[in-house]
């Protein structure tokens, strides 16, 4: 029986991403996440701190993804929407979670420090959301329908990935091969595209780079089956070494 695709996009929410002050660390970490457990991250969006673009691209997306991660805006500032912009999407109601201000308060004060109103903000969880659990900095984010809120900092952002990992549905392992090719891409296009078209279920891409005054170019390979993935990959370096190409 084959597995069924399991695919997931994600929606980083910030005008700090736009704007370029805070460069994006999490759509790498997310990914390798995603791929070792069998999940195709599908699509990246980068929008701002603005209800209805968060609304529209939410609703959007859980309906095309078997999962929607968002990252970003559920801090403690006036313009950390994001919790309130997934409880309007979904249409539920949104209010402080007494059980999460309760071990916030009581790990902040382990910590000497105040439970303010700002604090506070982050313990407002959507009506019907599930908890996603924070061991750095305790807030938490949620799980709303098929939708996983995170935070943008990388390291709470994978603390909060660990805890919600375990209740992913699992799609098929994509196992992956390289070849690397001391030539530019346009001398193994031809040969590599007749490849590809003889193996229309390898995943295969072309990834160029120059350096120290050489061109070289990496053939990456990656299908679900690996014995025949090694078969492919074999194939497509004998075809390059009888072109000299390799």
């Amino acid at each position: 029986m084959t597995t069924p695709e399991i695919t997931a996009a994600l929606l980083i929410i910030g005008d700090e991403i736009l704007s370029g002050r805070t460069k994006d660390k999490n759509i790498g970490t997310l990914a390798d996440s995603l791929t070792a457990i069998g999940i195709r991250l599908r699509e990246v969006r980068i929008i701002g701190d603005e209800e209805d673009a968060i609304v529209e691209a939410v609703n959007t997306l859980r309906e095309t993804h078997t999962y929607v991660f968002t990252t970003g805006g559920i801090g403690p500032t006036h313009d950390d929407i994001t919790a309130d912009s997934l409880a309007k999407a979904f249409g539920v109601s949104i209010d402080v979670n007494p059980t999460v201000a309760e071990e916030m308060e009581k790990v902040y004060a382990q910590r000497g420090v105040e439970m303010t109103p700002a604090r506070l903000r982050m313990a407002r969880i959507p009506d019907g959301a599930e908890l996603v659990r924070n061991s750095v900095s305790i807030a938490p984010g949620f799980v709303l329908g098929n939708v996983i809120v995170m935070a943008g900092v990388p390291s709470i952002m994978a603390a909060m990935f660990s805890d919600v990992a375990p209740r992913l549905k699992r799609g098929a392992k994509l196992y992956s091969e390289t070849l690397m090719v001391r030539r530019p891409e346009a001398d193994i296009s031809d040969l590599f595209a007749a490849h590809q078209k003889m193996y229309p279920d390898v995943i295969m891409g072309s990834y160029p780079s120059f350096l120290d005054g050489k061109f070289k170019t990496e053939l990456v390979l990656r299908a679900t089956n690996e014995q025949n993935l090694k078969k492919v990959v074999a194939e497509l370096r004998a075809k390059l070494v009888e072109k000299a190409l390799i």
